[in-house]
């Protein structure tokens, strides 16, 4: 019987068991793990105090993972969205792929955020003073440099175009000895244990290693799971809710799998977490089956 409630419970403490085996191999360059350690204000606070290089950077508000609209075209969520007390606006987007991070999305991220401000009839010179920071895994704009700052310019004399827009691109492959590169260090630690900042690796050592935080990201990797169930109930109206279902845990599985390539962990480890044959996961990682 595939809605017996014990045989549900099965299917859920089996996944579960998964979740705390991917969970184990999370680092802060994973969506789902950074954003519950953003979802702790001090934390959000530290990575901005050392990029920003202001100690005294206080959060006043912050939102995680919402929803930004466009009301004459594409919307996006942005990862982190922060208001700091001297009323300066960030935007912290962490990105895997070099193509998540192309510069064109940096300025539709801070249009975005632009778009999101005012409220109707405001003052355009009450717009904030606002930074899109992202967080990349590889040094995506190639100058070997740790963090990269873009505004814009006059070009007839070099001067700045003092629109209060700013776009950094934060470099995580250099972890030099030095405030920034220990941070970025941080950022690809599995375990709390090799971390330097102590505000950082106590809320990893929180969802990582107590019964509450394990809960927590269980929970958030479920909710993942059931997305993925849900879009196959949608495509089961047109064919067969038992196909769209079928269709719908193997999104998921896939899901999975591409964010722990995404992680560095092997094929094999990866087939026998989501319990698939190695050939389909190299399959899906090599873009050859999809699941739209």
């Amino acid at each position: 019987m595939p809605n017996d409630p014990a045989v549900l419970n099965d299917q859920l403490h089996i996944r579960y068991a998964r979740y705390r085996e991917i969970l184990k191999n999370l680092t802060m360059m994973s969506d789902i793990f950074m954003r519950n350690v953003f979802k702790q204000k001090e934390c959000t606070e530290i990575v901005l105090q050392v990029i920003m290089q202001k100690k005294g950077l206080k959060i006043r508000e912050q939102i995680v993972q919402r929803d930004y609209k466009n009301l004459q075209g594409r919307s996006a969520v942005l990862d982190c969205v922060a208001l700091d007390t001297a009323g300066t606006q960030f935007d912290i987007e962490i990105q895997q792929e070099n193509e998540g991070a192309s510069p064109r999305r940096a300025r539709y991220h801070s249009g975005l955020l632009d778009m999101n401000t005012l409220n109707t009839g405001e003052n355009f010179d009450l717009l904030p003073e606002s930074h899109v920071i992202f967080i990349t895994r590889n040094d995506i704009l190639g100058y070997n440099l740790p963090i990269y700052h873009i505004t814009r310019k006059i070009a007839e004399v070099e001067n700045e175009f003092t629109d209060g827009t700013h776009i950094l691109y934060v470099n995580s492959s250099r972890q030099d000895d030095t405030e920034l590169g220990r941070l970025m260090h941080d950022f690809h630690c599995k375990s709390a244990s090799d971390m330097h900042n102590p505000v950082l690796a106590k809320r990893v050592y929180e969802l990582k290693e107590t019964k509450e935080g394990v809960e927590i990201m269980c929970k958030e990797m479920e909710q993942i799971y059931s997305e993925g169930k849900r879009q196959g109930e949608a495509q089961g109206r047109s064919q067969g809710i038992a196909e769209g279902l079928a269709a719908g845990e193997m999104k998921a599985r896939k899901e999975t799998a591409l964010a722990l390539a995404e992680r560095g962990m092997t094929v094999t480890d990866i087939a026998d977490i989501v319990k698939v044959s190695v050939r389909l996961v190299q399959e899906w990682l090599s873009g050859n089956i999809g699941l739209a």
